[in-house]
């Protein structure tokens, strides 16, 4: 059987009037605690801010929860499954108030798909393919550090690692833990491959959180004009 040929598929930005920022890295990196960061200090400039988080559309919640509990996902459904969450949150939540003028905030956006999902040996091509219907961020922060770092914040009091977590499902290895450092090293290499191909904002996870904050305020001020997002409030 002839193998197929899947056709390059050119993501885009957006022409709306608010602002998407995103924040990828390995679980451990610390990029939820900068973006939350980042939104307590936008919220206390008065900005009209939104926060957005991976896998957290209701819709699909007991789907993946069932799917994972019965061990039913094969690598394409796992991929879909997690795709529908994002793009039902494209459609109801990011997509609205990025028209809006809204500045949309990201942990985790279209980039943990195309990064976790070919692991688990899905196309690059097909997932950028099913992502297209999103718009790709202004920025896009990626926290990078050493993989052994990264190991040893997840790892460090966790009583156990889940099945899927820990990369079960791909035979990486026997053993949880071992499974989970095989496949975050592949995770983290889907993402260093795709730091030219999106022009990430490459972030040195291993500096002090106040000091990486304040990088990340910097950057943000120089590229926004912040002012522009502020709320309004009627006269009294």
């Amino acid at each position: 059987m002839a193998a197929y040929h899947y056709m390059p598929v050119v993501l885009k930005h957006h022409n709306y009037p608010g602002r998407l920022i995103a924040v990828e890295g390995l679980d451990g990196s610390g990029k939820s605690t900068q973006i939350y960061l980042a939104k307590r200090w936008l919220e206390l400039q008065q900005l009209k801010v939104f926060f957005s988080e991976w896998n957290s559309s209701k819709l699909v919640r007991s789907a993946t929860k069932k799917g994972k509990k019965n061990n039913l996902l094969t690598p394409t459904t796992f991929s879909l499954i997690h795709c529908t969450d994002f793009i039902d949150r494209w459609e109801r939540q990011i997509h609205p108030l990025l028209r809006a003028g809204y500045i949309v905030l990201c942990d985790r956006y279209m980039f943990t798909a195309f990064a976790r999902d070919a692991v688990r040996g899905c196309h690059s091509e097909w997932l950028r393919k099913v992502y297209s219907i999103a718009s790709l961020p202004d920025m896009t922060f990626f926290f990078k550090l050493p993989l052994e770092v990264a190991l040893s914040r997840i790892l460090e009091g966790r009583p156990a690692l889940k099945y899927h977590e820990a990369g079960m499902d791909l035979n990486l290895a026997t053993d949880p833990y071992e499974s989970f450092r095989i496949f975050q090293g592949h995770i983290n290499d889907q993402y260093c491959a795709m730091e030219q191909e999106f022009k990430f904002v490459v972030m040195d996870a291993t500096e002090p959180i106040e000091k990486q904050q304040e990088k990340m305020r910097k950057i943000i001020a120089s590229k926004i004009d912040l002012p522009r997002f502020a709320l309004h409030f009627p006269h009294r």
